[in-house]
């Protein structure tokens, strides 16, 4: 039976690699800890602050398990072959910020934010299991690069039209509650950057005139991210909504850099960050004052009026020390208002110390990394950058937010992700990981006999230099190719190996990024040693499709 399977399998075809298991019991039995590690969280502030166990341990560690079992029984029936640390990860980041915001309503008997903060994680879990639920192909967005890009600039416009809090307009205020729309956008515009230069992405790397050792691709090709993303940075300034506007230049940047893998986009991005930081920061009275706060921390202590938002954050840091206060037993609230939303980290690390801090930091570190390997897994450029820009969104926030409250850089407003208060915030990440979620399904899903794993090119009929033909006798769209663009996006668009983002290749680029082939006199990259037509199909038959770069099944429809 052996030796007439052998014969029956093309002799140039490589043995199909086993399947890669599931693990949804790993994962349910992560989500049991995540889960428990919060109750007990929850409980020590109980112990801490009335020496008794908190009435309502019983009803948070419910209301906590049943969300994280919803969301399991969403991914085990619809994403089965998904990363099996994303969600306990988003679980326990989640159980986290809730404990820190019951640990702080405790200073705050007027302002009880955890009960609401439970009702946006049920928001949150709710929106994570509709994406995982219908969302059957993450390819599918593609074809809706420019309508999610329009849909985030009006989504980020529309707090104009409401009055300013705390020196930012940002929030919209309707029938007593707040949404940031920024939040969303976010998202919206990661889905765009994405699109666009994943259709793009050869006119980028190979096109136009070259600069010093950058080549700088043509008005025509660059022209329409730039605007997009011009125009949200004017909108975000105008609302000083700078925490934002900071991060879609990043998301810029890094997923630019992605496509083309050439390192002197970092220096640019660099560079450009650097002289509008310092226009802003000159300019702008609010954004001045915050600039002034980080060189001079304790000035109000020096001129008589007492410690700021930053030298309280900073003192907070050093009575932690290594291991804390313990949870419940810091002085936090001596930070003000903002104590539950930008310095909660503040009250982590007094109460946490820098074990809990590295810890938590780990956490973070964790789930971006789970996002690229994802990204690394895929063939499917769009589904690449698209993770690699969702994984980036939390990593940014993070190193800002930390800096920020840290002294490192001056501070901007941004929530961190899953712990500060916000709703807005916590549904959004909640979408990202299910997103990611989703991306990583389609990264470790088998394929059939011959086909290695699904969009892991792990053992492909078709290698990562081989040029991939449709059904048609035509070049196949690149994973629903071109939807974003001009909607024909072929193979010969694709740039060599090495430079682009199949079977890993973009990582490459972040280690020594390879140096682009010549283009012919159409700006494509010219094949070296195209591969002889394969002699298994009689002549005139259509040559088959490679599994990874075919279009979805949900993309005709």
């Amino acid at each position: 039976m052996a030796r007439a399977t052998a014969a029956a399998r093309p002799a140039d075809t490589p043995p199909p690699l086993p399947p890669l298991p599931k693990r949804r019991g790993v994962e349910l039995a992560l989500l049991v800890g995540a889960v428990f590690i919060s109750v007990c969280g929850y409980v020590v502030v109980g112990l801490a602050r009335w020496h008794a166990l908190p009435g309502g341990a019983f009803r948070y560690g419910a209301g906590l398990g049943g969300l994280a079992l919803l969301a399991h029984l969403a991914v085990r029936f619809r994403a089965p072959y998904a990363d099996p640390l994303l969600l306990p990860t988003a679980v326990l980041l989640n159980g986290i910020g809730l404990v820190l915001i019951f640990r702080l309503d405790q200073d705050t008997p007027a302002d009880h934010a955890a009960p609401t903060q439970l009702m946006w994680s049920t928001v949150g879990v709710a929106l994570f299991t509709a994406v995982v639920v219908l969302l059957r192909d993450h390819r599918m967005l593609q074809r809706y690069a420019y309508v999610c890009a329009a849909l985030a600039l009006v989504l980020m416009a529309a707090p104009i039209l409401f009055p300013a809090i705390n020196g930012a307009k940002i929030w919209i205020r309707f029938a007593g509650f707040s949404l940031q729309p920024g939040e969303f956008a976010k998202v919206l515009i990661t889905v765009f950057f994405a699109g666009y230069l994943a259709a793009n992405r050869a006119a980028l790397a190979h096109t136009g005139r070259r600069m010093w050792r950058l080549r700088l691709p043509t008005g025509r090709v660059l022209g329409p991210i730039v605007a997009i993303w011009l125009i949200s940075v004017a909108v975000l300034v105008l609302e000083r909504d700078l925490g934002t506007s900071l991060l879609f230049f990043g998301i810029f940047v890094v997923l630019l850099y992605v496509a083309t893998g050439r390192t002197g986009w970092l220096a640019i991005g660099l560079v450009l960050a650097g002289i509008g930081a310092a226009a802003v920061g000159t300019l702008e009275p609010h954004v001045h004052s915050r600039v002034e706060d980080w060189q001079h921390p304790f000035a109000g202590i020096a001129a008589g009026k007492g410690p700021g938002q930053l030298a309280q954050s900073l003192f907070a840091f050093a009575a932690g020390g290594m291991f804390g206060t313990g949870l419940g037993q810091g002085h936090s609230y001596l930070i003000g208002f903002a104590m539950k939303s930008d310095f909660i980290l503040a009250t982590y690390g007094e109460e946490l110390g820098l074990a809990g801090l590295t810890a938590l930091f780990l956490l973070y570190a964790l789930l971006v990394a789970c996002g690229y390997r994802a990204a690394v897994a895929l063939r499917d450029p769009f589904g690449s950058l698209l993770a690699v820009g969702l994984a980036a969104l939390p990593a940014l926030q993070v190193f800002v937010i930390a800096g920020g409250v840290m002294g490192l850089i001056p501070l901007t407003g941004m929530a961190m992700p899953f712990l500060a208060q916000g709703g807005s915030s916590v549904v959004t990440n909640w979408i990202i990981v299910a997103l990611l979620l989703r991306i990583s399904n389609r990264a470790r899903m088998p394929r059939p006999e011959g086909g290695g794993t699904e969009g892991s090119g792990r053992a492909g009929s078709a290698g990562p230099g081989h040029p991939v033909h449709g059904t048609g006798g035509s070049p196949a769209h690149a994973a629903g190719g071109g939807a974003a663009g001009d909607g024909r996006s072929s193979a010969a668009d694709l740039p060599a190996r090495g430079t682009g983002l199949g079977a890993g290749s973009w990582v490459v680029g972040f280690m020594k990024p390879a140096r682009p082939q010549a283009p012919d006199t159409q700006g494509r990259p010219r094949a070296q040693n195209p591969p002889p037509r394969a002699q298994t199909s009689p002549p005139g038959a259509p040559p088959t499709a490679s599994v990874d770069e075919a279009p979805s099944p949900e993309a005709g429809r």
